[in-house]
Order: C-alpha cells, then structure tokens, then sequence
C-alpha cells in the first residue's frame, strides 16, 4: 500500500471539492493501493474559540461584499461542476476548527477517520451546521458509530489541543501555506482540489510500478 497523506481543513470548500473528486476515483479503482490519512491545518489559526459572523468573516477577509462575491464565485463554479450542493446562504457562522481537527485525530485512533471527515464536510457545507459547536461535533461523532459521551468529555477538556497544534506547525514548517494539499508516498505533494481523472491516472502509474517489481 501507498501512503496518502492530506492536509486539510474542514471549513475549506475547495478541500471538500478535492475529496469528492478523490473519492470518485477510489470508487473506480475498489483495489486502490492508498493507505490515507488526514492531517490537521487551520485556515484560520487565530479564530475566536466560539467562531465569528461569517458575513463579517468574508468581507474582512475579501475587502467587502463584492470582493467576498468574486473570490467565491470559483468556488462555487468548482462545486457545481463536481456536483456539490453547498448552502452558501444557510451558512451564519466562520468556525473555529481547532475541536474538529481534534475529532478527527481522535476517529483516526479508532479507524473512523475519513468517514468522520466527510461527515464534517456535509455537515458544514451542505447542513450549514456550525462544527466548532461541541454539540455539533458530539452529534457527527455519534452518527459515525464514535462514543458521542466520550467525545463530549474530551471537548470539554484540553485534550490533544497541543499536539493538532504541533502538527498544523509542522506542515507550515514544510511549506505547506494552502489547503488541500496531498502528499503521496512521503514524496511527491499534490497541491489543490485535483480532477478525478488525475488520480486515476496517479494510481494507474503505482499499480503499473507495483506490478513491475513483483
């Protein structure tokens, strides 16, 4: 197996267009040869605990309305074209994503990482749930067979915060300043939301490498 290792945040639209074109390629290929793992980075590193008014969010961020409008507007094109529905409008509040990043780490440890991702993404993009909310990030990790009870006590305390924090550190220490970013192999790092048919054609080429040594 191949190591696929992606860098990402959960409030990161063009992440959710990167995963759901990767996705579609796994589906073709069922004896993929990835082995994947998601690591932690924050859009936003300095985002108040409870989050922020996402209007206000954008239009700090674009400089204005217009500005957040025509910075989204591939965004939106990109989702479209990959089939995404993302409520735009429904969506009130700017998260603070460090408590995700947590739950991820955590369904990782209990193989439930990917699924605990796309949840997170659904939840945020198509929902318009807010994922800093602990009872929110509660609620995925009990649809995703995790022990909500458990998940809510760890929120509530500081575990890990450190670590999430060390690890977003080390992949800016990396380079790394834009998300997503996938990293094949320990090797090769594949920046931005890629077409489905690229990693076809990235797998295609292990596949055919693997073959030639056996």
């Amino acid at each position: 197996m191949v190591k696929l290792d992606i860098i990402s945040d959960p409030i990161c639209p063009w992440c959710y267009i990167g995963k759901t074109n990767l996705d579609r390629a796994l589906e073709q290929i069922p004896d993929h040869p990835f082995t994947v793992e998601w690591h932690p980075f924050q859009l936003n590193p300095t985002m108040p605990l409870e989050g922020m008014d996402r209007r206000t969010y954008l239009e700090d961020k674009f400089g204005g309305k217009d500005g957040a409008v025509k910075a989204y507007a591939p965004v939106v094109q990109a989702a479209e074209a990959a089939g995404l529905k993302i409520d735009f409008a429904g969506m009130k509040r700017t998260p603070n994503t460090i408590n995700a990043h947590r739950l991820i780490h955590w369904a990782g440890i209990e193989g439930r990482q990917t699924f605990v991702v796309h949840r997170l993404f659904e939840a945020y993009f198509r929902d318009a749930r807010d994922i800093g909310d602990t009872y929110v990030l509660a609620d995925i990790a009990d649809g995703c067979e995790m022990d909500a009870s458990v998940v809510s006590k760890l929120l509530d305390s500081d575990a890990d915060i450190e670590d999430i924090q060390k690890r977003d550190a080390h992949s800016r220490e990396m380079g790394i300043s834009s998300v997503p970013t996938f990293i094949v192999a320990n090797q090769h790092a594949v920046p931005g939301a890629q077409p489905t048919e690229m990693w076809l054609k990235v797998m295609g080429d292990i596949m055919a490498q693997i073959e030639s040594t056996e």
